[in-house]
């Protein structure tokens, strides 16, 4: 029996409710292409894929990165009266096993695994002889190196796409600049795709930024801050120990918190999430490990204790306030030394030689799957997972439908090739940080910076942020640049223009990364010349 749009809405959707413009947008797209879809959370995302899951009457795979998400995403799936089930390391091998038979045998509707699931050899072997029509690849912008949560398990997804037979291929992100987006798309091996980007702002948050002496003045600026608001508030911390301050130093001023960290054991890390998000407590502290996946509506207030070293990951955790669209406000509490803190958070060597080494020679002795590596080698399944991302992105090893095999590189090209990719890495890291500088120092429009950072044209002021209501912010009189357009340095070369302020340009150039110049004298001197 054929499934119409209309029944397919009313199971997932619910009574009453109707498809909202970017959710048709995205099903009639979706029907005759590959689609990358960036709206921010609370756009219904999920319910497309469910949908359109209903309408094809064929398997979904859906890749989610964190065993939360997928838990929540199969209980909703399951409300929707859809057949839904996960294959995860908190599954035990019985279960597994029988998620992956159900799948094969047309008795499961949708299957949620992690990115580390899907390009092991026995799951791919599994899904390759069942009715896969539509995979699903959630916070898509892991797969992009230029993104702020980059996942070397993500770039396996191409390859196990083509083992599969190419089903339709659905990628979702709440935020992603022009160049992740592009990357998203060639990465994931999307063909004939389309790109559908909706606003991503928030005009219901208030954007401030306060400077600090001293870490004290900061911590208490934090305390004051927290105790003003009677709502739910999350409060971003740069590091664990810090975490761990903040919450005893709000517990102590009379308003309990919990702290949230990757140092907690997984079984306290579970309660607190459930806590918060469950609504039994109404303050946490966190690192930047409470993101993907949270979910709570009425969050009023977002406090950082300094900022973190991108301006994309900064938005994605300011947007955790305010998703049930009233007021919420987002503050940012800053020291002087923040570039000198986020530069050291953000270097790496990259991987040893004696890794790198040790993982191609495990490709290269027969070797398939990260398991298969990790078991050779003896390394770490995280070393090998980093190891392995940075050789498949120079070329020495390649991942095909049959699994890993060796690229053409011997071992000494392979290590060049990496230490030039890390150069690179570590210069687009770097500007990243002088970014959230830039947005730490200014007195124009917040909100602006930020939304023409992630690809979208607001050349008016927001009324909405502290340079705003200071009367700092200035209209853009200069119209010679806009966001996304083409131009050339005459020293760093071909770029193109991230953000447009009233005085300055942001451009993202290939090597460089971000560099902000001053608008009139670039153009007017013929530094900058628009392609």
């Amino acid at each position: 029996m054929t499934t119409t749009l209309d029944d397919a809405a009313r199971r997932v959707l619910g009574p009453g409710e109707q498809l909202r413009d970017i959710q048709s947008e995205a099903l009639r797209e979706l029907a005759t292409h590959d689609m990358l879809l960036v709206a921010r959370s609370g756009a219904g995302k999920t319910a497309v894929y469910a949908i359109a899951t209903l309408l094809t009457g064929r398997l979904t795979v859906v890749v989610s990165p964190l065993l939360a998400l997928q838990r929540d995403q199969v209980e909703a799936l399951r409300a929707a009266g859809l057949r839904a089930a996960s294959v995860s390391s908190a599954r035990t091998p019985a279960q597994r096993r029988t998620a992956l038979d159900e799948a094969r045998g047309g008795r499961l509707d949708a299957l949620l695994l992690a990115p580390e699931q899907l390009v092991k050899t026995d799951v791919t072997d599994a899904l390759a002889t069942a009715d896969v029509g539509l995979l699903v690849v959630d916070e898509a912008h892991c797969v992009s190196e230029w993104g702020h949560d980059f996942r070397p398990d993500y770039l396996g997804i191409a390859p196990t796409v083509r083992r599969l037979g190419r089903p339709r291929l659905l990628a979702m992100t709440a935020t992603a600049s022009p160049r992740v987006r592009q990357e998203i798309v060639d990465r994931l091996g999307m063909t004939d795709s389309r790109v559908l980007v909706r606003d991503a702002d928030r005009p219901n948050i208030w954007l401030g930024v306060q400077h600090c002496a001293t870490a004290r003045d900061r911590d208490d600026l934090v305390v004051r801050t927290v105790l003003e608001e009677s709502g739910p508030t999350l409060v971003y911390a740069r590091t664990h120990s810090h975490a761990d301050a903040l919450a005893d130093a709000l517990t102590d001023a009379g308003r309990p918190s919990d702290a949230y960290h990757a140092g907690l054991p997984r079984a306290e890390r579970l309660r607190v999430q459930d806590d918060f998000l469950g609504s039994r407590t109404d303050l946490l502290v966190a690192t930047s490990a409470f993101g993907m996946g949270v979910d709570r509506a009425d969050v009023r207030l977002v406090v950082h204790a300094g900022l973190p070293p991108s301006l994309d990951s900064y938005y994605q955790e300011v947007g955790r306030a305010g998703r049930d669209e009233q007021a919420a406000r987002a503050i940012a509490a800053v020291l002087p030394g923040e570039v000198g803190l986020n530069r050291f958070l953000t270097s790496t060597g990259g991987p040893r030689p004696a890794s790198v080494r040790a993982v191609l020679g495990a490709v290269r002795g027969g070797a398939k799957d990260r398991g298969q590596v990790v078991a050779t080698s003896r390394l770490g399944s995280r070393t090998v997972a980093r190891t392995l991302g940075a050789l498949l992105e120079v070329g020495a090893v390649q991942h095909e439908a049959a699994g890993l095999r060796p690229g053409t590189m011997d071992d000494a090209t392979a290590l060049r090739e990496l230490r030039e990719r890390h150069d690179r890495l570590r210069a687009l890291d770097r500007s990243r940080v002088d970014l959230v500088q830039t947005y730490a120092d200014s007195s124009d429009c917040r909100r602006r910076l930020l939304l023409e950072l992630l690809g979208e044209r607001h050349p008016d002021r927001c009324g909405t942020c502290d340079s705003c209501d200071a009367g700092t912010s200035l209209d853009v009189v200069d119209s010679r640049l806009t966001g996304g357009q083409r131009v050339v340095h005459a020293q760093w070369g071909p770029g193109t223009v991230s953000a447009v302020e009233a005085e300055r340009v942001t451009v993202l150039f290939e090597e460089r990364g971000y560099v902000t110049l001053d608008t009139e004298i670039a153009l007017d001197s013929g530094l900058l010349v628009p392609a």
